[in-house]
């Protein structure tokens, strides 16, 4: 029963980050079925900056370590990453929900074509994310391999390290993918700019310290790997 529990309580969890990533690329796009960013009601930057804070915080401080170990002395370990998927997809819904558009306009890009060539590249960059976590493992990633191990009670073993397509080309293609989603719109506003410059300044950060543990945990492969690949900017690897 307690290992049924722990299946669905993964289950639910990934299920929880897939509508609020859905509902997040909506958002950006000003197409949401809850709403758009530069929708009403309009409100103070302070709010939006809160609520850029908590998404930041909450998703860094829960991949520590030692936050790692507060969670599993109170809930099966498991259950941990489909715990901190289900904390950042509360944060997401928490944003989406209570974002205070600015509509002020930043640029705007009238002419149709260059506005549809802007939104498919939008739309390219939105199919890396997903892709891109199909390449390691999307099943790992979201927390759903931790808890059908636990469910046959297997023990878990970590993903190897194997680089695939555009992994070869930068370390990072899923933030990549994030940062063509803030940047490329026809429509920039105010709103859309600070979520946009928020987003990307915790990206930054967040890969830093991603950065490292992989270093830690992975070792030497991972350093030479870095030493080939730039985290961002495509480039032709250098093969010795």
């Amino acid at each position: 029963m307690r290992r049924a529990a722990i299946l669905v309580y993964g289950v639910v969890s990934y299920l929880a980050f897939v509508g609020s990533f859905t509902a997040l690329a909506l958002f950006g796009w000003n197409l949401g079925i809850v709403r758009g960013i530069d929708a009403p009601p309009r409100g103070s930057l302070v709010i939006d900056l809160a609520l850029l804070a908590v998404f930041g915080v909450s998703h860094s401080v829960l991949a520590r370590p030692a936050a790692k170990r507060v969670v599993t002395a109170m809930i099966p370990e498991p259950a941990e990453r489909s715990t901190y998927v289900l904390v950042a997809s509360a944060s997401l819904a928490l944003l989406v929900w209570q974002w205070r558009a600015q509509p002020e306009v930043v640029w705007h890009v009238s002419t149709p074509a260059v506005r549809y060539a802007i939104w498919a590249l939008s739309g390219a960059f939105s199919a890396l994310i997903v892709v891109s976590t199909f390449l390691t493992s999307h099943f790992d990633l979201f927390g759903l391999r931790h808890v059908w191990l636990a469910f046959q009670g297997r023990p878990y073993t970590p993903v190897p390290f194997v680089e695939r397509w555009v992994y070869t080309r930068v370390r990072h293609p899923m933030m990549v993918g994030v940062l063509g989603w803030l940047w490329l719109t026809p429509d920039m506003t105010v709103g859309h700019l600070v979520f946009s410059a928020g987003m990307t300044a915790y990206i930054f950060i967040g890969v830093v310290y991603e950065e490292r543990g992989l270093a830690r945990s992975l070792g030497a492969p991972y350093e030479e790997y870095r030493r080939r690949v730039r985290a961002f900017i495509p480039f032709r690897p250098i093969r010795k």
